[in-house]
């Protein structure tokens, strides 16, 4: 392939609209622009958003954005990491103590990820059906 011989895809270029070049064109007379008002002016346009006079739906708005006031309260704990803590009962207080939560967490989860070799008993902690599971094939407890 040489430079020289490179060309755009098939419909890749297409030639520009000839307006007003007849009715039979369909871009004839108005070219495409409709019947009056300020579109079918020379230089009539109007600005992205513009809702007639009415404040636009992104001044409307809020612009905060959206932060999920939860997560920063859910902490994430993966399977494999409660095999590190040597407590009899893992509750989040145990897991704050290991330095596996931080401490403004509110609660927490275990997801499967790893796996547990020992096994545990688990007080006040949410788990994803596949952790529950694991937990169960080590032997361990869950008490709510």
């Amino acid at each position: 392939m040489l430079l020289n011989s490179l060309k755009p895809g098939r419909g890749a270029k297409t030639s520009p609209k000839r307006l007003g070049r007849g009715g039979g064109s369909g871009l004839g007379k108005t070219c495409g622009k409709g019947h009056k008002g300020q579109t079918a002016r020379a230089g009539g346009y109007h600005k992205v958003g513009f809702e007639g006079g009415q404040m636009p739906i992104q001044r409307r708005l809020p612009k905060r954005g959206f932060r999920s006031h939860m997560k920063a309260l859910t902490a994430e704990v993966r399977l494999q990491e409660l095999g590190k803590i040597e407590d009899a009962v893992i509750d989040l207080a145990a897991l704050k103590r290991a330095n596996i939560v931080p401490a403004e967490a509110e609660q927490a989860k275990v997801y499967l990820s790893g796996t547990l070799e020992k096994p545990v008993t688990l007080r006040g902690i949410r788990l994803t059906k596949g952790a529950r599971d694991a937990v169960a094939k080590a032997g361990g407890k869950i008490e709510d």
